[in-house]
């Protein structure tokens, strides 16, 4: 039911700025600011995303934790859509994307939306929740499936030829 609310309520938002907007500035200026802020977007969007992406291949050169930078460059990825699509409501959610302190909160409320569902979220800032540390012990129980097995000796897998 959001989706569809969203689908609906966008385009009016949109709709109801450009007729605000046109009626102050007129008709050619709106459509300069709409066509002014899609390039504007798409030249912020591409330097934040080759910065993102270099972080991305240095969390991955070190053994970092890869999931920040993925989680950034999805949201740039968002915000260029927004940037590239007409609208002043859309600009204003992507150049807001653009920012990297508004993404972290974003990022911080989707963890916290997504704490005790067995999802693994993990930020730069916030730490990771969800997965043991690498000196955690894990107390566990196991259950011999199959006891003629266990009286093998090494290197016997068990297996038969047909």
């Amino acid at each position: 039911m959001w989706l569809f609310l969203l689908f609906i309520g966008v385009p009016i938002i949109e709709i109801a700025l450009f007729i605000q907007v046109g009626g102050v500035i007129g008709l050619w200026p709106t459509l300069a600011i709409v066509v002014l802020t899609a390039f504007l977007g798409t030249s912020l969007m591409r330097a934040q995303g080759i910065m993102t992406l270099n972080r991305l291949q240095e969390a991955l050169a070190t053994g970092g934790n890869p999931t920040d930078p993925m989680a950034q460059g999805a949201m740039i990825l968002v915000a260029g859509v927004l940037l590239l699509t007409p609208g002043f409501f859309t600009d204003a959610i992507g150049f807001a994307l653009l920012i990297p302190p508004v993404r972290v909160a974003l990022m911080r409320w989707i963890a916290a939306r997504l704490d005790g569902s067995g999802v693994f979220f993990a930020t730069s800032t916030g730490g990771s929740r969800g997965r043991p540390d690498k000196n955690d012990a894990i107390d566990g129980d196991y259950t011999v499936l199959n006891e003629d097995r266990a009286d093998r000796p090494r290197g016997s897998s068990g297996w038969t030829k047909r």
